[in-house]
């Protein structure tokens, strides 16, 4: 299903000229923040679970515990479950960090550039890990917010499908089937 150049161009251009001033705020303060695991034994628990799952995603062991350091650490700080912002990440990338979308969204989590420039941090870079996951929990949550706690309108609206339920109904089989909470 291939969209025309000037609907790609038209939804580029919206990207750019309808910024959420609410959301701009919470980008910048995020960007700012620093947390991570509470309790030393549930981090082993859930990083050593976690890296299991991811294990045929990401081969390398380094990178498959940076992003799940990352994942946590961001998920908690925005008040999401990390099984959800996995599945986000699953359904975005497939877990790849250099993933770049038809529309130009960049990274894990696949954040769209202007947000850089936007929040006055032009030299971030939406490929490192801690930096994409930053944006998108941050994002996810401001939208969920925003939909008084409607996780399914929340994920059509960060996918940019608002109003639709396939997107959603994607993170939930791939949360229920692979990332599901023990």
């Amino acid at each position: 299903m291939a969209e025309s150049d000037s609907t790609i161009t038209t939804q580029k251009q919206s990207y750019k000229t309808s910024v959420d001033e609410k959301l701009k705020e919470l980008l910048i303060k995020a960007v700012e923040d620093t947390s991570g695991f509470s309790d030393r034994f549930d981090a082993e628990v859930w990083l050593l679970d976690m890296s299991t799952r991811m294990a045929e995603q990401v081969p390398d062991p380094r990178e498959r515990m940076e992003i799940l350091k990352h994942v946590h650490q961001e998920a908690t700080r925005a008040g999401l479950s990390p099984e959800l912002v996995l599945s986000v990440i699953e359904i975005e990338s497939n877990f790849d960090r250099y993933a770049i979308s038809w529309v130009g969204a960049r990274g894990l989590m696949q954040i769209m550039p202007f947000w850089l420039k936007e929040i006055g941090h032009p030299k971030d870079n939406l490929f490192d890990i801690q930096t994409n996951l930053r944006f998108g929990c941050t994002i996810l949550s401001y939208y969920l917010k925003i939909e008084k706690g409607n996780l399914s309108r929340a994920l059509a609206r960060y996918n940019g499908s608002l109003g639709e339920t396939h997107y959603p109904g994607k993170v939930f089989k791939v949360q229920n089937r692979k990332w599901f909470k023990q």
